[in-house]
């Protein structure tokens, strides 16, 4: 687990002045890193204010150690910052910090390396942080998990594994798209419309949307060499926004017996910036406490440590902006507003039972949480919970579907052409500055 240090002071302040608002969205206690294009050219950066300091020109100028300039250097994404061991990447933070809150560093006074090292975050093109290799999503909420049963299973919401082991399955990482990108409704096989007719072809009549968090991971387990929990933290190298698009009526036809694929695997969002470990150090707060009726946990998912510290205190919230909503001016709507401290199975168990296997893990590759859903009807993280009118405990059969209402007089029950989807989530508590996440955000294109 991450300790606290200097760099977490809230009251430290950068020479860069936009970073000392007060609702600055990257204070110097933040400093996400990503990727930007640049003279045609990806290169990866660290936001502070609104600029993205460009990570390569620090490097070519001899500002950051041996490791991270190699790092840098050899990668055009974030792939080579996650392959740094924790001692490495908490030193980068270090020198990150000090030249971008110290007057007197270089950086602060050398106004031809501020010419090639800073660029206005409004000037320049972000793309996908990591070229992931693989992309694994888990179904980490057990009041999502709960309601979707309830849809389906009125007696039963719950299937028997379910709060033994953190349920996933291997996701599609060649169509992760950045935030900004537009999604394509995909076309697929539809359920057939009553008993004995046959499936059809065609687009998909209920796309949803699904609100997650991301964890990028670090590399260091052989093939056949699990990670235990003790260690699975120092492997979790930051976090993302995730919208795990869904086209629930295709789900719904080819999901048994092997779960998720067409369905899931035409386009995953993910937000431009990630948010270091090291960063969130602050927010830390104990995982799920579970019920006296709740199984015991096996051993090698099971700590002191991760009970006490594995969650994170992080807020996140949806909107919704149609096509019609942006002729006619209006804001976006608020959706769902919920915690992720919620989450039933940390990030740490997640990846331990991932490789408890066997399975190894590289840099770079991605876990995402599932749809985090509260028990609130407020705290729903998709249209699929949002638009159902049963209540979580209390499974409704027959229960019916009621269609949201848009400020301009629309009605969605699943998303429309044009509609836009915009996540964002911060951490924040009493003693420390806010740590936003930046946003993740997409429209539906027909």
């Amino acid at each position: 687990m991450r300790t606290l240090d200097h760099t977490h002071d809230p009251t430290a302040t950068s020479w860069i002045e936009t970073a000392n608002d007060p609702h600055a969205v990257f204070p110097p206690q933040s400093l996400p890193y990503g990727v930007f294009l640049a003279d045609e050219w990806p290169r990866p950066g660290v936001a502070i204010g609104d600029q993205v300091v460009d990570l390569t020109a620090l490097a070519e100028a001899g500002l950051l150690s041996a490791a991270a300039t190699v790092a840098i250097r050899d990668y055009v994404d974030l792939t080579g910052l996650m392959s740094l061991p924790v001692a490495e990447r908490v030193a980068l933070r270090h020198q990150l910090f000090a030249l971008l809150t110290d007057p007197k560093s270089r950086l602060a006074t050398d106004s031809q390396l501020q010419r090639t090292a800073l660029r206005p975050l409004a000037s320049v093109q972000l793309l996908k942080p990591v070229d992931v290799g693989d992309y694994s999503d888990f179904y980490a909420s057990l009041y999502h998990a709960t309601n979707v049963g309830s849809m389906f299973r009125p007696d039963n919401p719950l299937l028997p594994n379910w709060k033994h082991l953190p349920i996933g399955y291997h996701g599609r990482a060649s169509s992760l798209v950045v935030s900004g990108t537009a999604v394509q409704r995909p076309q697929g096989q539809l359920p057939p419309a009553q008993e004995g007719a046959h499936p059809t072809f065609g687009p998909c009549r209920q796309l949803d949307y699904e609100l997650e968090v991301g964890a990028y991971l670090t590399g260091g387990n052989p093939l056949g060499h699990p990670i235990p929990l003790s260690a699975a933290e120092d492997h979790l190298f930051g976090i993302s926004l995730v919208n795990d698009w869904s086209a629930r009526d295709m789900q719904r036809w080819e999901y048994q017996p092997l779960g998720p694929f067409l369905a899931k695997s035409f386009a995953t969002t993910v937000s431009s910036w990630v948010t270091t470990m090291e960063a969130l150090a602050p927010f830390r707060c104990p995982g799920f406490t579970r019920g006296p009726a709740d199984p015991p946990l096996l051993p090698y998912l099971d700590s002191t440590e991760n009970a006490d510290s594995g969650g994170l205190q992080l807020h996140l919230e949806v909107y919704l902006s149609s096509a019609t909503m942006r002729e006619q001016r209006l804001p976006p709507l608020r959706l769902s507003h919920g915690s992720f401290g919620n989450m039933y199975w940390t990030f740490a168990q997640m990846l331990t039972h991932h490789a408890s296997n066997g399975c190894n893990i590289n840099p770079g590759d991605l876990i995402a949480s599932g749809t985090v859903s509260g028990a609130e009807r407020s705290s729903r993280g998709c249209l699929l919970e949002l638009t159902w009118d049963g209540e979580y405990g209390h499974p409704v059969p027959g229960s019916q579907r009621t269609p949201l209402r848009l400020p301009s007089g629309e009605e969605r029950l699943f998303l429309q052409d044009g509609d836009e989807v915009i996540i964002q989530g911060w951490c924040e508590n009493s003693t420390h500055r806010r740590i936003h996440l930046g946003e993740c955000r997409g429209t539906i294109v027909g």
